[in-house]
């Protein structure tokens, strides 16, 4: 007698799931707003906690800025079990693509859109996460179809081209534009390094010539955060780091091989960001996704990604998880909800139905207290739509 068919691979993992639920909850918890109430506190357990709720000011990293790039890389790690799952459903290549390039168009309309909210004309920029992730989608999809050899070439062009970008433009001055004397004294660069300063380099410059191409009620002149569009660059590399992952979890390996090359890449990643950082290469900056971040943040991303894995699919503890899978499993929804009018709806909610429990908290953590109600409810909903499986997909 022959031996059964082996099992068909699984089209979706709990791990990843759960550190995409991971990711999604930092961006809700932001309404706990535990910066300023750790300040009005005088609480350092409070603080610290806050200073990982926000991003740093410019070189460095908090937990805060590791969202976006753990976001764009779990896109990378998802596109081969989605591939593999359409191929199974008899998509061809060509419906392959342009369900690909469709789903990048509409994860920048999306952006778009939530940023567009109150606003009397479209608000057109492209500096959010799913416009990031949108702009390179269609390119990502291509480098999925090509062997891992290509797609490493692919990290290394990216990172030194958009390296050389910033190394050759030539440094201003002072200040870039709507930065402050304070703040550049403060945090502004200086030798080699100042070509990444903010508001003084040329995806700064890039965006101040094409953002003033569309309809705008003032002219655009710089970014308040130092944020730039052209971020998709460098953005579709930690996308390609994640698309490397995601072949690395499919393969034939065993589960703790696996492990241990996330875990090796990780530690590589991080230590070569940081070393191109502290020699004066290149500083560490998340708002204009410098190569030595992509490293940096990549080498956490594949660290955590390796952590799930283990924890959840090799040694089977799933159960722990399951909050975050809930919100995991919907990640879209849960990003239009802390994104859009919902959030600040649901967050009247809770202070129209509890108002008087939240009195007696009293400040300064009745905002924490009543941020932390309005993230249970948001949980609550996603969860409901688990339950019914009622899943927002592009």
């Amino acid at each position: 007698m022959g031996h059964p068919p082996p099992p068909p691979p699984p089209t979706r993992l709990d791990s990843v799931d759960a550190y995409r639920g991971l990711v999604m909850l930092l961006i809700m918890f932001e309404l706990l707003k535990l910066s300023a109430v750790g300040k009005e506190a005088g609480n350092w357990f409070v603080s610290l906690l806050g200073y990982h709720q926000t991003h740093v000011e410019w070189v460095g990293c908090s937990l805060h800025d590791l969202i976006q790039p753990s976001f764009s890389f779990l896109v990378g790690v998802s596109l081969p079990y989605s591939l593999a799952a359409r191929r199974a459903k008899g998509h061809g290549t060509a419906g392959l693509a342009l369900h690909a390039f469709w789903r990048a168009f509409l994860l920048v309309m999306i952006g778009i859109v939530l940023r567009s909210f109150g606003e009397p004309i479209p608000d057109i920029g492209f500096t959010d996460t799913l416009s990031q992730i949108g702009l390179g989608y269609g390119f990502l999809f291509l480098l999925a179809l090509r062997p891992v050899r290509d797609q490493w070439v692919a990290v290394g062009a990216i990172l030194v081209g958009y390296w050389a970008l910033f190394a050759l433009w030539p440094v201003a001055d002072g200040p870039g534009a709507g930065v402050k004397p304070e703040w550049f004294q403060e945090h502004g660069l200086t030798g080699f390094a100042a070509h990444w300063n903010k508001n003084a380099n040329p995806a700064a410059a890039f965006d101040v010539w094409l953002l003033n191409l569309f309809p705008r009620q003032s002219e655009f002149v710089f970014n308040r955060g130092g944020y730039a569009g052209l971020s998709f660059v460098p953005t579709l590399a930690t996308m390609i780091l994640g698309l490397i992952a995601g072949g690395v979890l499919k393969s034939d390996r065993g589960g703790w091989a696996k492990v241990g090359w996330l875990a090796a890449a990780g530690v590589v990643g991080l230590a070569a960001g940081w070393l191109l950082g502290e020699v004066g290469v290149c500083p560490v900056v998340k708002r204009i996704w410098t190569p030595s971040w992509v490293l940096f943040s990549g080498g956490w991303c594949f660290l955590l990604l390796a952590g799930f894995y283990a924890v959840n699919d090799v040694i089977g503890w799933r159960r722990w998880a399951f909050p975050l899978v809930v919100v995991g499993t919907n990640s879209i929804a849960a990003y239009c909800m802390s994104n859009s009018v919902v959030k600040p709806e649901i967050g009247r909610f809770v202070r129209r139905h509890f108002g008087r429990f939240l009195e007696m908290v009293g400040p300064p953590y009745e905002t924490a207290v009543a941020g932390a109600a309005t993230v249970l409810l948001m949980w609550l909903i996603l969860f409901w739509m688990y339950r019914r499986k009622i899943f927002i997909k592009v």
